[in-house]
């Protein structure tokens, strides 16, 4: 059973940085894309980043392209959000999510994720 459990939101100034965790078990995730999405209130979710588990391809969104950037740890079996210059329009719900097509893709779509996490809240104020 794959479980994804994310970690690292918090309350933060604008101009300031966190970093986000998901922790993947379950499966060998070799094959595997991993996303980051993010839902703000009355809002749809939205892409943010994506990785190919091996790290090497990956995407992001021109909203925070150089601001933000995906990683991944084979040891630890985790994959990281970097987010650095914050903005009060990047508070939202952040998910961490995997697709078991990563082999072939790295999607931006949400409905191309087989497994999501719980979500962590990221509030940035001005």
């Amino acid at each position: 059973q794959v479980q994804l459990v994310e970690s690292g939101g918090g309350l933060v100034q604008a101009g300031g940085s966190l970093r986000l965790s998901c922790a993947a078990s379950g499966r060998t995730f070799s094959t595997y894309a991993m996303g980051w999405f993010r839902q703000a209130p009355g809002q749809e979710r939205e892409f943010v980043a994506a990785i190919r588990w091996s790290g090497s391809s990956t995407y992001y969104a021109d909203s925070v392209k150089g601001r933000f950037t995906i990683s991944t740890d084979n040891a630890k079996n985790t994959v990281y959000l970097q987010m650095n210059s914050l903005k009060p329009e990047d508070t939202a719900v952040y998910y961490c999510a995997a697709d078991n097509f990563g082999a072939k893709r790295v999607a931006v779509r949400a409905s191309k994720y087989d497994y999501w996490g719980q979500g962590t809240q990221v509030t940035v104020s001005s």
